[in-house]
C-alpha cells in the first residue's frame, strides 16, 4: 500500500513539472485515442457554422451514445464524440455561402477532431485543466495524427474546462436533444451579440461613458479581450451570460476573442 501511494505521488509530481505536456509514455494523451474509422455512417447530432475560420462542421456519435444521452443518462465512458471540419465555400466578396437551411455549404475536408471517455483517463492530465476522463486528439482527413494539432492539445482542455457542468462537453445540448430554437439576440446601444463565432455588430459606436454588453448566444464558451496598451479581458463568458464594459476615453479599440482570436471587434469611444 505504501508503495501504491508513494508511485501516484510520483505520477503527480511528474505532471505538475512537466507542466501539463503528455510526454511519459505511460501517461495517456492523443496517441491513445484511435481514429474513428467510418464516424461519418454514425449519427449527426449537430451542425455548426463557423465565422472567425469560415468553417462547416458536423458533430457525430454512434448512436447508442446518443441515445443514452437523450434518455437522460450521464455521457458513457467509451464514448466518441467527432468532429469532421469542412471549409465553407464562398461567395466573390469572400463571404460563407448558405443553404436553405441556413449552415454553411461544406467544401473541402480540413481535419477531424475527436474528444474519448475511459475510466481512469483524466489521471494523466494537470488537475488545473482536466476534463473528468476525457482526452482529445486531432486528425488530418485521411486519418493521419495532426502532430501540430497534437502537440497544442492543452488548448482543447482550456476550451471546454468552464463546461464541467455539463461533463465538459459543449455540444451536449446537441447530443441531448434539448438544444433550443434560434435565440434572441439583444438589441439597442452598446448591445453585442455573440453568435456562430461572430460579434454582431462588429463594429459598435458609443458615447464616452456608455456601457457596452456582449451577450452570448453560442454553445462555445467566449471572452471579450480589449487590445490596446494594457490588455482587458472579461470573465469567460457562457451560452446565456452577458458580460459588460465601460469605456470612458475617446478612441478605437480592438478587441477579440480570447479563446477563438479569430473573432474580432472593433469599439468606436466618441464625446
Amino acid at each position: 500500500m505504501k508503495l501504491h501511494r508513494k508511485i501516484t505521488y510520483s505520477v503527480a509530481v511528474a505532471g505538475a513539472v512537466a507542466a501539463g505536456a503528455l510526454m511519459a509514455q505511460a501517461t495517456v494523451g492523443p496517441k491513445d485515442v484511435a481514429f474513428p474509422q467510418g464516424f461519418d455512417k454514425w449519427q449527426m447530432y449537430q451542425q455548426l457554422n463557423r465565422h472567425d475560420v469560415k468553417q462547416y462542421r458536423e458533430l457525430y456519435a454512434k448512436p447508442e451514445i446518443v441515445k443514452a444521452v437523450r434518455e437522460g443518462k450521464p455521457v458513457p465512458n467509451g464514448a466518441v464524440l467527432v468532429i469532421a471540419i469542412f471549409a465553407a465555400q464562398q461567395d466573390a466578396d469572400g463571404k460563407p455561402t448558405r443553404d436553405a437551411k441556413g449552415n454553411f455549404i461544406k467544401g473541402k475536408p480540413m481535419g477531424v477532431t475527436v474528444m474519448e471517455k475511459r475510466a481512469g483517463w483524466g489521471a494523466s492530465v494537470p488537475a488545473a485543466w482536466r476534463n473528468g476522463d476525457w482526452q482529445y486528439a486531432a486528425y488530418t482527413p485521411d486519418g493521419k495524427p495532426n502532430e501540430k494539432a497534437n502537440a497544442n492539445i492543452k488548448g482543447c482542455f482550456e476550451c471546454h474546462l468552464p463546461h464541467a457542468q455539463q461533463d465538459f462537453v459543449i455540444s451536449l445540448a446537441g447530443l441531448s436533444g434539448t438544444a433550443a430554437g434560434a435565440a434572441q439576440r439583444p438589441s439597442g446601444p452598446g448591445a453585442v451579440a455573440i453568435a456562430e463565432f461572430l460579434f454582431g455588430p462588429e463594429k459598435v459606436s458609443v458615447k464616452a461613458g456608455q456601457t457596452i454588453t456582449w451577450t452570448n448566444i453560442d454553445d462555445s464558451p467566449h471572452q471579450v479581450t480589449v487590445q490596446g496598451a494594457s490588455t482587458l479581458r472579461t470573465p469567460v463568458v457562457l451560452k446565456g451570460q452577458s458580460t459588460s464594459l465601460q469605456f470612458t476615453e475617446e478612441g478605437t479599440y480592438g478587441y477579440i476573442c480570447g479563446l477563438h482570436p479569430g473573432m474580432k471587434g472593433e469599439i468606436v469611444v466618441t464625446k
